[in-house]
């Protein structure tokens, strides 16, 4: 928010303004004296009809400082007080109206913006918020779905044995997939409230990706692709726990948009003092619009192997990333493959 130059409570002009009131209201009282003693020498009579006077302008002075007060004061407050209770009961359109020029905000005029900008911003996290436990509730009923079609199916006694078997199959990846959600979200749930702090240390980052690819060594076998590792000697101080969140995912979606017999790759490279990590696929590919929102949650651009997750691996990475202080990119092409690109920076030994 740009910082607004302050003209309410404390101005040259304000204290100009005072200063010439209080020198008024004394010379008034001056005048009156001189103008009576001219008329009466009676000390008693002078004295009361001073007191009189004097009683007379403070009033007016009194009257004069509760309109100001009203005017200047009680009237942003009282604006301030019913915006925010608004947005304690939940409203969040609350919106105040600032009727100094700009460049001349009162301090009132800055807490109203202040609110305007905190209601806003409220706002949009409700709504994420909204969306989010929709999506959420989206994404679980398809497995839990599948869960009671199949186990009910599975209760006929007329099933031969080949039939149980792929139910019982089906039965067990969508557990997998639910599984996996809860775990995503729980993790996804605690990085953004910053419940798991990262844990650095000094390790071999070529180690770590070359078991990260180890572990899917059956998958990709299972479906003839062939794995392309180009990986230099390299050690960093981060967070191991975390970064193998990011592999898993990377890998896991690699292989999961890579057709038989194309080819993944993995390279590890330092380049200006950073270790530059890239996991690539020759793919489907992401339009540039769809590039624009992967790393949201439960957005899923090809819907084809919406099957075979649930829109919150990418949030995770970047999240993650994000923590560490890494950067991420993505470069693709419709038909032509991806390649995400994983910028470490930091202490990298080569």
């Amino acid at each position: 928010m740009k910082k607004r130059k302050l003209g309410g409570e404390f101005t040259y002009a304000g204290v100009i303004i005072f200063f010439i009131t209080i020198a008024l209201i004394i010379q008034i009282a001056v005048l009156i004296y001189d103008y009576i003693i001219q008329r009466t020498t009676d000390k008693a009579l002078i004295a009361v009809l001073m007191l009189g006077v004097i009683a007379i302008l403070a009033v007016l002075c009194t009257v004069v400082d509760v309109i100001r007060r009203r005017i200047t004061i009680d009237r942003p407050v009282k604006k301030i007080l019913t915006a925010t209770e608004r947005i304690a009961k939940g409203d969040f359109s609350v919106r105040l109206d600032i009727q100094s020029p700009y460049g001349r905000y009162s301090h009132y005029d800055v807490i109203m913006e202040n609110i305007n900008v905190l209601a806003a911003e409220l706002g949009k996290s409700e709504v994420l918020k909204t969306d989010f436990i929709a999506n959420v509730s989206h994404e679980l009923k398809t497995p839990l779905s599948v869960l009671q079609n199949y186990a009910a199916l599975l209760q006929d006694s007329g099933l031969d044995e080949e039939t149980r078997q792929r139910y019982a199959k089906t039965l067990s990846r969508a557990a997998k997939r639910l599984s996996d959600l809860i775990t995503n979200i729980l993790k996804l749930n605690k990085l953004e409230n910053q419940e798991i702090k990262p844990e650095f240390e000094r390790f071999s980052l070529t180690e770590q990706l070359a078991q990260a690819a180890l572990a899917f060594e059956e998958v990709i076998e299972n479906k003839n692709l062939v794995l392309d590792c180009d990986l230099d000697d390299i050690q960093i101080v981060s967070a191991p726990s975390l970064l193998e969140i990011v592999w898993n995912n990377l890998l896991s979606n690699a292989i999961k948009f890579t057709e038989a017999g194309d080819i993944i790759g993995l390279s590890l490279k330092v380049k200006g003092g950073a270790a530059v990590v890239t996991v690539s696929d020759s793919g489907c590919g992401i339009s540039k619009e769809t590039g624009a929102h992967i790393f949201e949650k439960f957005y899923q651009g090809d819907t084809s192997h919406s099957g075979e997750g649930n829109g919150l691996g990418l949030p995770l990475v970047k999240k993650v990333i994000d923590i560490l202080g890494g950067e991420i990119s993505v470069a693709s092409e419709v038909g032509k493959g991806s390649a995400f690109t994983i910028v470490l920076k930091g202490n990298v030994y080569a």
